[in-house]
């Protein structure tokens, strides 16, 4: 059974820097999921910036916007895991529904992340999670951003619960709330 870790902390923060440290003080073969889907060149340019730090001989990337428990499923031999980021994950998820013209909603969520989850619990070796920590400010005055915001954060709580360990990025510094000894 592999070893869950997840990562948050606000924008900025340092925690997709502190999960790559993480991966690579662990044996591998290591897998990079990456999230992120390009709309415009600034985020063309932001993946490029990312890419650039990862030693191509060590990672294998794989970019996958929405199936990532079918891509766990499919590629289940690497030792590390590093998927950054779930928060992109499920706006993904909401655009994608919002798309075929099906409601996103909290269940539909749930049923994505535990069929991630225990896809991730068959592996072994060790999965990082990199995530936004983004309910601590305002409430946003729209349904769509308070809907994602709330999907987010009840993301984090299912996957923080399945977790043997979750750290808080802030200002590059990593704050354990869980740990294994916990």
């Amino acid at each position: 059974m592999a070893d869950i870790i997840l990562i948050t902390g606000g924008t900025r923060s340092g925690k997709s820097d502190y999960a790559q440290l993480r991966a690579e003080q662990l044996s591998g073969p290591h897998c990079f999921i990456a999230t992120c889907k390009a709309f415009d060149q600034e985020m063309i340019e932001r993946i490029k910036k990312h890419q650039s730090k990862r030693d191509k001989y060590r990672w294998k990337t794989f970019e996958e916007p929405l199936e990532l428990a079918r891509l766990i499923r499919h590629n289940s031999s690497y030792g590390l895991y590093l998927i950054d980021c779930l928060t992109l994950w499920v706006s993904n998820l909401m655009y994608d529904y919002d798309q075929k013209g099906i409601e996103c909603t909290e269940d539909v969520i749930a049923v994505q992340l535990e069929e991630l989850v225990h896809e991730c619990m068959l592996l072994l070796g060790t999965v990082i999670f990199v995530t936004n920590e983004i309910g601590m400010g305002i409430v946003p005055e729209n349904k769509l951003a308070r809907q994602f915001r709330d999907f987010v954060g009840y993301s984090n709580r299912i996957l923080a619960s399945h977790a043997d360990e979750v750290v808080l990025v802030s200002c590059g510094l990593p704050l354990p709330l869980k740990s294994k000894q916990c």
